[in-house]
């Protein structure tokens, strides 16, 4: 039991650093890693609990790049739709969105990649962004990379990326927790990792803040990319 919980702890560390030299946080490598050691409505309250203390990690080593233009324009929906998403967690069956989503994932950022598609750089982009990446985080426990394809499209630099990201998946962590709360997806198990959860997330995201100063804008796009496409086809292989 020690050695699964040990194993635990490093694959959460991984998806950490991970999650921050991406920019769209740990939950799209947390979720399908923690799915192997809890049940699925157990994951949604982990995920939440852990991805709270996750981005106050990153808002105090990235504090001074958050755009309030986007924290509010992509924020304010991905808030809104997290609690209606989290809501309809313990109704609705999550099979067929679990499929989609990595699908649709895998083929934009292979758009993206080879530049044969951008997203525009619209207000409603960013609303539907925020909308569905919320939406998503409360039903199955990760959108960040929907919100991430969302802020690539505006071109942002890597330190503003990451810090609006955070902010942004703050205000959708502590949502999302509440009301997991509330549907009893938090277990006492869960409060007791607590003290695991604060070392993991921000010795994590130190790391990863390490290895971004070797990281140059120019091939940050790619990274994130990169990230989604393996992120998307580790999820279809657990799937199926």
């Amino acid at each position: 039991m020690v050695d699964y919980f040990i194993l635990f702890l490093i694959l959460a560390f991984l998806s950490e650093i991970i999650g921050t030299i991406s920019g769209f946080g740990s939950s799209i490598l947390f979720v399908p890693i923690a799915s192997l050691f809890y049940d699925f409505h157990t994951v949604l309250g982990i995920t939440a609990i852990f991805h709270v203390f996750s981005n106050c990690s990153k808002l105090l080593l990235f504090r001074k790049g958050i755009s309030n233009y986007f924290l509010l324009r992509i924020g304010i929906p991905a808030v809104i739709f997290v609690g209606i998403g989290a809501y309809l967690s313990s109704i609705i069956p999550v099979s067929s969105l679990k499929v989609i989503m990595p699908i649709v994932l895998i083929i934009v950022a292979i758009l993206l990649m080879f530049k044969k598609s951008t997203l525009k750089k619209t207000f409603m982009n960013m609303f539907l962004g925020g909308s569905i990446s919320g939406f998503l985080a409360g039903v199955i426990g990760s959108g960040g990379a929907i919100r991430g394809l969302v802020l690539m499209a505006f071109e942002l630099g890597k330190d503003t990326f990451i810090a609006t990201s955070a902010a942004i998946d703050l205000g959708v962590d502590v949502t999302r927790a509440f009301i997991y709360i509330l549907n009893g997806f938090v277990k006492t198990e869960i409060l007791s990792l607590i003290p695991f959860f604060i070392a993991v997330s921000f010795f994590g995201s130190y790391t990863g803040k390490l290895i971004l100063k070797y990281v140059s804008e120019k091939y940050f796009k790619y990274l994130v990319l990169v990230v989604v496409i393996s992120s998307g086809l580790f999820e279809l292989y657990k799937l199926l």
